[in-house]
């Protein structure tokens, strides 16, 4: 077997394929802990709608509140991931992997709270119960073996969904989320 693609590249904590749109919405993760947790997310804006670029305006602090009754319940939120990808594959980078988003809210992992410390949080464009795109899941393995290679503390292993680390405030990535497909892939991914 081959690999998905040519290995993705990161470089001062930003993806070489990635469109960056920095946020506001980030700091530094403290005494500099590295990464060694990856927490896979979705969102859609509005709910179960994709497209429209709202969900990039949320992450930048720009989201009109009068577009969509939702949008008024959501817009003074302060919020972001390292990393969005479309329904399309398309991947966005809000906040450098080295930084601290603020993605993972009140969360606990093996013995440890503020997930958003030592974590990456990546977004998929979806909803818990709308299966997720072919491109999704194949750029999601892409970037985690990306993720694997320049963060050694990651491993297979130490990859959740945010229901798993606030269990009662979440339910995403949902079971619409094909765990065994992933892991399939980014099997493949990372031994060619």
């Amino acid at each position: 077997m081959t690999r998905l693609k040519e290995i993705l590249q990161i470089e001062a904590g930003w993806l070489n394929e990635a469109e960056r749109c920095p946020s506001p919405n980030y700091n530094q993760r403290p005494d500099a802990v590295p990464p060694r947790l990856l927490v896979i997310h979705n969102i859609s804006l509005p709910p179960a709608k994709f497209g429209g670029g709202y969900i990039r305006d949320f992450f930048l602090n720009q989201l009109d509140s009068t577009v969509h009754p939702y949008f008024e319940t959501i817009a003074s939120l302060q919020v972001s991931a390292h990393l969005l990808i479309e329904r399309n594959g398309h991947l966005v980078q809000f906040v450098g992997f080295d930084q601290r988003a603020w993605h993972a809210g009140q969360s606990h992992y093996c013995g440890a709270d503020n997930c958003n410390d030592f974590s990456i949080g990546i977004e998929l464009e979806g909803t818990d119960t709308i299966p997720y795109t072919e491109q999704q899941y194949l750029q999601l393995a892409r970037v985690t073996a990306a993720l694997f290679a320049y963060y050694p503390e990651m491993s297979a292993e130490r990859v959740t969904g945010h229901s798993d680390i606030a269990p009662q405030r979440k339910s995403d990535p949902g079971p619409a989320f094909n765990r065994y497909y992933f892991d399939r892939l980014l099997k493949r991914e990372l031994h060619g």
